[in-house]
């Protein structure tokens, strides 16, 4: 299957342009799976729960309406993030959609980082799989700073991810050490969305990095993108490829575990 990772600069507060571009790049692209940044149809930055509820939306509102509807069209499944709200609660939240909608889930955001804190709440549905009979594949979620916690791509790993997708917008210029060793510590695919552009609010200014990617079982890159231009990046990948987590004759990365000795607390 095809899968694909979206590189753009989302405006802050104009979901509308948003939106469009994210369906003009679905309309363009030829892939099975179609990944944008975090808060995609939203912009970053927001300072304040005030801002934040004149652009938040439920799961099942328009938007996630307008989406569906293009994936089962043109029978392709999207991954984006938006600013979600739910029980008078505000979520930085991932859309997982796909053609077949039963399969459609949310995910949001267990891992806040920085002044997010002070607009989000700690995300409340796990982490979790879900297995597309159609193309026999098994897709986990995590948005951004859930990345620098290990544990949360190894649980997406034993319950059984073949690829592991990452909405993001990364300010560090630290991930690109580590995000690979997700995909090679697990022996899963993963691919990152990152978004460019700047965002300032106050005294604060965000210099978003760039450089989407996806990464092969064993954390080698199999397409890159710049750290300033607007991109899309695709590779071709064969879901199947996780599941074996034999490394010779006689180990196996995840039989060879031995939980009993591990202090996660």
């Amino acid at each position: 299957m095809k899968i694909s990772s979206v590189q753009f600069s989302p405006v802050l507060f104009e979901k509308d342009n948003n939106v469009n571009f994210i369906v003009s790049k679905i309309n363009q692209i030829n892939s099975d799976l179609i990944v944008f940044p975090e808060l995609a149809t939203s912009g970053y930055f927001f300072v304040n729960k005030d801002e934040i509820k004149k652009i938040a939306e439920p799961f099942d509102g328009d938007t996630r309406e307008l989406i569906q509807k293009l994936s089962t069209e043109q029978n392709k499944a999207i991954v984006y993030g938006f600013p979600e709200i739910y029980n008078d609660h505000f979520y930085n939240s991932a859309a997982i959609i796909f053609p077949d909608s039963k399969y459609t889930r949310v995910y949001r955001k267990i891992h806040l980082f920085f002044k997010e804190k002070f607009v989000f709440t700690e995300g409340n549905t796990g982490l979790f799989n879900i297995h597309y009979p159609e193309w026999d594949l098994n897709l986990g979620t995590m948005i951004c700073y859930d990345w620098r916690f290990p544990e949360a791509a190894r649980t997406l790993a034993l319950n059984g991810a073949d690829l592991i997708v990452v909405p993001s917008n990364l300010i560090t210029r630290i991930w690109h050490h580590s995000m690979p060793s997700r995909a090679l510590d697990n022996h899963i695919f993963l691919l990152v969305a990152n978004r460019i552009g700047v965002e300032s609010r106050r005294e604060d200014e965000l210099n978003f990095n760039g450089m989407s990617v996806i990464y092969n079982c064993y954390g080698e890159v199999l397409n890159l993108a710049g750290p300033n231009e607007e991109a899309d990046i695709i590779a071709e990948i064969d879901p199947t490829e996780a599941r074996d987590k034999s490394i010779n004759a006689f180990n196996d990365i995840f039989s060879d575990r031995r939980p009993n000795n591990y202090f996660l607390g």
